[in-house]
């Protein structure tokens, strides 16, 4: 059984480590293509090494082998996440081709619709994936908002960050920790955050519009985040409770 596992640590290594490798090709190909800077690098390999190292550890805690086709594309689409950031980056310094930055987000939010088919078809759903998928879609977010709020104000930040507090408030509430239902409204508004700050970050449409679309997203997050902390807020184990149920970390 010892060797089965260390053989199976070796797989993950192996996958875990192919997919830093794949975000520092990208890096050199965006290196080559638009003249990436320092900070971009820097960024972009901090990413990865980031990626990296969580995965690894999560994946040898949990003994997952394989790795899953779901897994393989959200490691893809995190690759992808990686050049954004990098790219975002590198904007504090000088303009990079809002072309390339919207092409690479674009194919990372469609990829975003594929692992969790994927998973389903192939029957390789898990709790590790669900939160990988997750956590990849959460910090998209938050690197859109950053790019976003250089033109339109710091305000957007508030998008990219509103899913963290939540995560920093559970530390204190632990009632925040507890499973969510099932909600399509919550998906939909999910989804929406990427596509409007996607859609803000493309310059195509005039200002006013692109400030509408932001508000838009800030307000629907902030009514899906204010429904869901009032259901927790109303389920909640109470002290006289007779069996209060366990509570398991789910953050959305």
């Amino acid at each position: 059984m010892a060797l089965n596992h260390t053989y199976d640590i070796r797989l993950l290594r192996h996958e875990t480590a192919a997919g830093a490798g794949a975000q520092v090709v990208l890096l050199a190909l965006l290196g080559t293509a638009v003249d990436l800077g320092t900070a971009g690098w820097l960024t972009g390999l901090a990413f990865a090494l980031g990626t990296w190292a969580m995965l690894t550890r999560a994946l040898s805690r949990s003994w997952q082998r394989p790795f899953g086709p779901a897994n393989c594309v959200t490691l893809a689409r995190a690759t992808l996440v990686g050049g954004v950031t990098a790219l975002v980056a590198d904007s504090f310094a000088h303009p990079v081709p809002v072309a390339l930055l919207v092409g690479l987000t674009s194919v990372a939010l469609v990829l975003d619709a594929v692992d969790g088919q994927v998973a389903r078809r192939t029957g390789t759903s898990s709790p590790l994936g669900a939160r990988f998928d997750m956590e990849v879609d959460a910090f998209l977010i938050l690197v859109l908002s950053v790019h976003v709020s250089l033109s339109l104000g710091a305000w957007v930040l508030l998008i990219g960050a509103m899913r963290y507090a939540f995560v920093a408030a559970a530390r204190f509430q632990p009632w925040l920790n507890a499973p969510l239902p099932p909600s399509t409204a919550r998906k939909t508004v999910a989804a929406l955050q990427g596509i409007l700050l996607l859609v803000a970050s493309s310059h195509l449409l005039p200002h006013l519009l692109s400030l509408a679309a932001v508000v838009l997203a800030l307000a629907l997050l902030t009514w899906s985040f204010a429904r869901d902390v009032g259901w927790l807020h109303r389920t909640r184990p109470r002290p006289t409770d007779p069996a209060p149920r366990e509570l398991t970390r789910q953050e959305a």
